[in-house]
């Protein structure tokens, strides 16, 4: 038996705003979209590789979610550290770095974490 990881889901609150983050932060772009009785999901990726990140967007719940202590993230890897760094820092989510380990995070609209890679460490 083989398992494939094929999404994650984050629930947001401002699909478009959080599209658009996104987009500029990751390169990412909607793949498909279902809108359903009460829900939007988006599915983004790139062509880098078959892993998406399913957005969904509940109309009921227009807040912000409790993300509990974010001891959670999802983790890319870039091939150009610095413009990857360069860009963030002009977007302003960089939330924590760790220049020891040569990585650093940023934060979407919704508060998720997002872990940034070199390509070659």
């Amino acid at each position: 038996m083989k398992f494939r990881m094929v999404h994650e889901n984050y629930n947001v609150a401002n699909l478009e705003k959080s599209m658009a983050f996104y987009e500029k932060a990751l390169g990412l772009s909607e793949v498909r979209r279902k809108n359903g009785d009460g829900f939007t999901i988006v599915f983004m990726a790139n062509e880098e590789c078959s892993f998406e990140l399913e957005l969904t967007q509940l109309d009921e719940h227009p807040e912000a979610y409790d993300l509990g202590e974010c001891e959670f993230h999802l983790a890319f890897k870039v091939d150009d550290y610095e413009a990857a760094h360069k860009l963030h820092e002009e977007m302003g989510c960089i939330c924590f770095e760790n220049p020891a380990m040569g990585i650093y995070f940023i934060e979407d609209p919704d508060g998720y974490w997002l872990e940034i890679i070199p390509e070659k460490r």
